[in-house]
């Protein structure tokens, strides 16, 4: 097939990553009352919008740039726009979501965060899981009104491992469908480390994928390049090799940590980053191993542990979804459309030829 897309009028496609804009007001009306005083909010200075996470300034005059899909990319950041002009109805309100998904032949859409993705700068572990469980509160209410359609992905806080794993086990039986994960070090913990087995064991028991997405970041493992960061190479060079900078070292470490010798059933998906890097990092890992195996622990290559317990959600415009279905395998890759940000498709109306074995895949791995 010539295309990269077709259209379709059917109900079958499944979008592994898409994403929801949450309410400025959420957390005033989701947290506890002795944590409302420091909700995450939106505050309003001389006409600059300023995103206040932990009581501190996270983010400032580009909001409008958390969503924007369906904008001119070119006004986004321009002065005056606010967080709620890069907010399409579908991104907040469950009723317009499934309009919008039964128009694009949208079966079941795995929903991530938005402003749950950016840093909270907080020491106070306690407010930090509040904000998180008033995130999956409101997602489970959200998703409470789309007729199964919606697979939510809960937040934990991973900065406290014990509070993460118990709210974990609330949100499996809320019926989330996943796990989000922060490609990054946490306290200087790689994500293999057995500090947060509790976690990875409840993600195997309850056989809920555990879901690498990008995240955004000023500091810290999870800046990909930081010293060209800071020559402020433009948005090409950030959102092109930003993702595959954080998901390389962040699946490299839980395949070299032994995280799957561990917990062989665990299924571990990277989301936001595409497919076509899968290939080269088996191959890669692989040729290392050849020469250091000796001194490792692990009983087989990297490649046969990515191929047995990772997934991989390839972009629109992907070229190399084929070669992936073939090199890393039939069942491995996933599709995503990063609706409604800002680098994600406005629409999704318009199908990947391969729609529906990676529906079929995206199925079997969550539903």
């Amino acid at each position: 097939m010539s295309s990269l897309f077709i259209g379709s009028g059917e109900l079958r496609l499944i979008d592994c990553d898409s994403h929801v804009l949450e309410p400025a007001d959420l957390w005033k009306n989701y947290l506890e009352e002795k944590f409302v005083d420091r909700a995450i909010r939106i505050e309003v200075d001389d006409g600059v919008e300023k995103l206040i996470i932990g009581e501190e300034v996270v983010l400032q005059g580009v909001l409008a740039g958390l969503g924007g899909a369906h904008l001119d990319k070119a006004k986004l950041f321009a002065p005056g726009m606010r967080y709620v002009d890069g907010c399409p109805p579908p991104s907040y309100d469950p009723a317009a979501r499934v309009v919008q998904m039964d128009a694009w032949g949208v079966t079941q859409s795995l929903v991530f965060p938005t402003i749950c993705i950016l840093p909270f700068p907080t020491d106070d572990q306690a407010l930090a899981n509040a904000y998180c469980r008033a995130y999956n509160n409101w997602m489970a209410d959200f998703t409470a009104q789309c007729g199964g359609r919606v697979w939510p992905v809960a937040i934990v806080n991973w900065y406290d491992a014990v509070g993460a794993a118990d709210e974990l086990e609330r949100c499996v039986k809320l019926g989330f469908k996943g796990l989000f994960v922060p490609p990054e070090t946490v306290a200087n913990k790689r994500p293999g480390d057995s500090h947060f087995d509790r976690i990875w064991a409840i993600c195997e028991e309850s056989n809920l994928p555990a879901c690498l997405h990008v995240v955004v970041r000023f500091s810290g493992s999870a800046v990909p390049f930081a010293e060209w960061h800071a020559t402020s190479p433009g948005p090409i060079f950030g959102f092109g090799l930003g993702a595959t900078g954080q998901m390389i070292p962040a699946i490299t470490s839980m395949v070299t940590d032994g995280l799957f010798e561990r917990f062989p059933k665990l299924k571990v998906v990277s989301v936001e980053a595409g497919a076509g890097y899968a290939p080269y990092l088996m191959d890669r890992l692989d040729a290392k191993y050849e020469v250091f195996s000796g001194m490792l622990p692990l009983k087989k290559k990297p490649s046969e542990y990515i191929r047995a317990n990772c997934y991989f959600v390839a972009e629109p415009l992907e070229r190399t979804v084929d070669m992936a279905l073939e090199l890393v395998g039939n069942e491995n890759i996933l599709w995503g459309s990063d609706y409604p940000h800002i680098d994600g498709l406005a629409d999704v109306s318009v199908h990947p030829p391969q729609a529906d074995l990676l529906s079929a895949n995206a199925m079997r791995v969550f539903g």
